[in-house]
């Protein structure tokens, strides 16, 4: 009951102005954030000679002609498949890995715990440029260029320490006498693990598969390296094809760009209800 009279009261010595300043940033923020995505769908909807107009029209002279020229005539689909295809294996190899990473510091003490948390962390302060020439030397001398397992591994290698600390967060807040009582009734650690502990952090999960994802979709660094050959380039690649050094395809581009953030927007909805609870879990102890 305090904390919300407390709450009431700062509302209600908050002035007028006060309030007005503060929803018209909000306002503006929101309008800051919405506008790029705005003008993204509208380019996209524009005729081939409305590209360089810079009016935004809503429903006028519009099109789907850039959509169509996307998948029909360009490799579009190929990109999507294969970006599909990395994307998902991306996530379940680095939900699994982190997962079980996470519950291992977690719930073992073991020679070098330590060193293994630091060398989580340590491997995330490097940018992702420093490490795409010894990557590449690594999937040069392991025959994985142009190969989507190499191009996984590299993913893996950006998303699997992070989602670790974060999934080892959320099995600290897991009672360990849940993992005893599994023990007890038969089951090994592992079993426990995988029968016990791991339906009940359904949200870490979502929030690490999120992550993983998000990692690997529409991603342009690695793949631009390590992907060269024309069938294996996924979305962040194929797009460069429609910026040329004198032209540029906006139509073909937005409307590309339109349907990369489709599979993203319903990996997200999939996920929404479970991401809040998964980024607070650890952040307060009982």
């Amino acid at each position: 009951m305090t904390t919300v009279t407390a709450k009431r009261r700062s509302r209600e010595d908050r002035g007028p102005l006060a309030s007005i300043a503060l929803h018209g940033t909000l306002i503006l923020a929101v309008g800051v954030a919405l506008f790029p995505v705005v003008w993204l769908v509208l380019t996209s909807l524009k005729p081939r000679d409305g590209w360089l107009s810079a009016e935004l029209r809503l429903f006028s002279d519009s099109s789907l002609d850039n959509y169509a020229r996307v998948l029909g005539e360009t490799q579009f689909p190929l990109w999507l498949l294969n970006s599909a295809l990395v994307a998902a294996l991306t996530t379940v190899l680095g939900v699994f890995l982190a997962a079980t990473t996470g519950y291992a510091v977690s719930r073992f003490r073991f020679p070098g715990l330590r060193s293994v948390m630091w060398l989580l962390l340590v491997t995330q302060m490097f940018p992702v440029a420093v490490l795409i020439v010894p990557l590449y030397n690594l999937m040069a001398a392991l025959g994985l260029l142009n190969q989507i397992p190499g191009l996984v591994i590299a993913y893996m290698t950006i998303a699997v320490p992070f989602c670790a600390w974060m999934m080892k967060s959320y099995f600290d807040t897991v009672p360990r006498e849940l993992d005893q009582a599994a023990m007890v009734d038969g089951l090994t650690p592992f079993g426990a693990f995988w029968r016990v502990i791991l339906p009940l952090a359904r949200p870490g999960i979502a929030v690490t598969a999120f992550y993983c994802f998000m990692t690997a979709w529409g991603e342009v660094g690695y793949a631009t390296i390590f992907m060269s050959q024309e069938d294996k380039r996924t979305l962040g690649v194929g797009l460069q094809q429609f910026v040329g050094q004198h032209w540029s395809d906006w139509g073909l581009m937005t409307a590309s760009a339109v349907l990369i953030a489709i599979p993203a927007g319903a990996v997200f909805l999939v996920v929404q209800r479970h991401l809040i609870t998964g980024l607070t879990a650890g952040a307060t102890k009982s």
